[in-house]
């Protein structure tokens, strides 16, 4: 199974979240150099065939959830950086298995279940400390009632951050493109939605999924859906600051 939770950092499941666990967003440690950051989200880019957009509605729609928390500026950077090195065990998952348009096998499954534990390996060889980016790298894959992977985590023993950005990723899985589907319909952010609540206690932390669906209610996620979308033109991600201009620039339209 490689590393189990308590490999590499010698640290128990409670060591970066867990119960009692109530800051979602908090960051200390090393931060990640701006230059690695981009030539890492380059490489995950062009190995799974995800595009600048995706890493931009990613770290924006949870830039828009730290705001609504009231994260305080100096942690948003790590955040930013997070969000984006989120899938980076997937530069060990091998390009066939991301890319197959059709359903995976159950090997092929089991596979694709390891890339956040390959991620945390990579952030660690990395000497990488900050324990938002090492959560959320690690256990975004988690689910609510324990059925997610690649630990089995149930409740609040998933750290916050990590329970937050688990229904990013998932509205933004079924709101873009993807090897194995090409069209999006104009409704497929309110069907988006409504997955969410039905997930809500079982897939993803009723709260979590209470914050996201409001924000979407107020119209606070809009931009970020239509301007950062698969079919156009935007510019590659670089890094934190660059993303915090964005935010703060286009989040009152």
């Amino acid at each position: 199974m490689g590393l189990g939770p308590d490999a590499a950092t010698g640290s128990g499941r409670h060591a970066t979240g867990g119960p009692g666990r109530v800051v979602f967003w908090s960051s200390e440690g090393t931060a990640l150099d701006p230059v690695r950051v981009q030539q890492l989200v380059k490489a995950i880019e062009g190995k799974d065939l995800s595009t600048a957009a995706h890493t931009w509605r990613v770290v924006l729609y949870t830039l828009a959830m730290a705001e609504e928390e009231g994260v305080a500026a100096e942690r948003l950077r790590e955040l930013t950086h997070a969000a984006a090195l989120h899938d980076v065990g997937k530069l060990d998952t091998p390009r066939e298995i991301l890319t197959k348009p059709g359903k995976l096998t159950d090997a092929e499954f089991e596979v694709i279940q390891q890339h956040p534990v390959s991620g945390f390996a990579r952030m660690v060889a990395m000497d990488v400390e900050d324990p938002l980016v090492l959560d959320l790298v690690r256990f975004h894959h988690e689910r609510w009632d324990g059925k997610g992977y690649p630990y089995g985590y149930a409740g609040e023993e998933i750290p916050a951050a990590a329970r937050h950005f688990a229904v990013v990723d998932t509205f933004d899985a079924l709101t873009s493109h993807r090897p194995y589907r090409h069209e999006v319909g104009e409704d497929a952010a309110d069907r988006a939605i409504m997955e969410l609540k039905r997930g809500a206690g079982t897939h993803h932390a009723p709260e979590s999924v209470e914050m996201f669906t409001e924000l979407y209610r107020r119209g606070r996620l809009t931009w970020i859906l239509h301007y950062f979308n698969d079919g156009d033109d935007v510019p590659d991600f670089a890094h934190a600051e660059e993303a915090g201009r964005v935010f703060r620039r286009r989040r009152g339209r």
